[in-house]
């Protein structure tokens, strides 16, 4: 099992550096990129030398849950979720993730919070995940994203739901507290974007780069997200390995580079600053969570709680990806908002859909 595992991790990175070794030799000798893909290469052979083995990636792991995929045609894109649950459960949650994760993010989180009456979806948003085809040449922000929610909403005929959002995936959420209250039950939102804490220092990088990035080998873009995934987990060796395979692995189709860059292109923090001032209006049950060495900063989380007029959970020495990492406290935080959407004052009259 270890050899494998070691021979697969090694491969991995030796692919990695003959892409980018390749890619290096393609450049014309004065093109300041040429150096830049060198080091790559030679960054990928070493961590080929000196890896070690994992044995662990190989097992599974039982508390998470199954990859229940559903997806269907809606205005002429291609949707898709995880479903979870009771198809006809009184409660239902949504889950949204963001950059540049995919449903699979709240694997730990769902078999805490389903259960007779409640049920699970994992959204995965137009343009990420294995939904990146559908993204190509389509406005994929926050903002439309929020709207591409409200259509799936329609089509799965959900008037009402918790939403729970991460990274952009809060974003989302946050719009669809103040722009579509009606079937807003309640929120979580946890390590999100909010105001101008966003775009973070790499991903504005990648923006100035996206030109490139769109360019490059599917290997090379896959292999920096994994890399870069990996750094945003706090705990659980095992778990931030099966994180960055999970995440990282769509980025691996030919279209991946062109998706990923899309995808940087179209962060922009106006989506969350224009609502700002509509946040203390929200009046659904509420949580925010967030991990205190998180890049995006907790001082934004506690504002959140604030405006939401809400908790403030941080959890020590945890970083980014705490839906993964810490599934445990994100789930009481949406069963304590499930729980308060019992005694919240009901909806009083059908919801009628907006048309676009």
């Amino acid at each position: 099992m270890t050899k494998r595992t070691t021979s697969s991790s090694r491969t991995s990175h030796v692919l990695l550096a003959g892409a980018a070794a390749a890619s290096a030799l393609l450049l014309p000798r004065n093109n300041r990129w040429r150096w830049a893909f060198a080091a790559a290469a030679g960054w990928q052979f070493v961590e080929a030398l000196r890896n070690k083995p994992k044995r662990h990636l190989l097992n599974p792991d039982p508390h998470a849950a199954p990859e229940l995929v559903r997806a269907a045609h809606i205005n002429g894109m291609q949707m898709r979720w995880e479903e979870h649950g009771e198809p006809n459960a009184e409660h239902t949650v949504v889950l949204v993730h963001g950059l540049p994760t995919n449903p699979r993010l709240w694997r730990y989180v769902i078999p805490e919070v389903v259960r007779p009456g409640v049920r699970c979806l994992a959204w995965e948003m137009v343009g990420y995940g294995w939904s990146m085809q559908a993204g190509l040449g389509r406005n994929i922000s926050v903002a439309r994203q929020a709207e591409y929610l409200y259509l799936w909403l329609q089509h799965e005929q959900i008037t009402k739901a918790v939403f729970v959002g991460h990274d952009l995936g809060g974003g989302v959420v946050q719009r669809m507290a103040t722009l579509y209250p009606e079937v807003c039950a309640g929120i979580v939102l946890a390590d999100c974007v909010a105001y101008d804490n966003w775009p973070v220092p790499p991903i504005l990088a990648a923006q100035k780069s996206s030109g490139l990035i769109e360019k490059m080998p599917p290997v090379i873009v896959k292999g920096w997200l994994r890399k870069a995934i990996l750094a945003l987990g706090d705990k659980h060796e095992w778990r931030r390995q099966e994180s960055a395979r999970l995440h990282a692995q769509p980025y691996g189709q030919p279209f991946g580079p062109a998706a990923f860059a899309d995808q940087v292109r179209s962060v922009n923090n106006l989506d969350t600053l224009n609502i700002a001032s509509d946040l203390p209006q929200v009046t659904v049950p509420a949580r925010v969570v967030w991990g205190q060495k998180d890049i995006l900063s907790p001082d934004s989380g506690q504002r959140l709680a604030t405006d939401l007029k809400t908790d403030f959970t941080c959890i020590p020495g945890a970083r980014h990806f705490t839906p993964e990492d810490h599934p445990d406290v994100v789930a009481q935080a949406i069963n304590a908002v499930l729980a308060e959407t019992t005694t919240h004052a009901p909806v009083t009259a059908p919801v009628t859909y907006r048309a676009f």
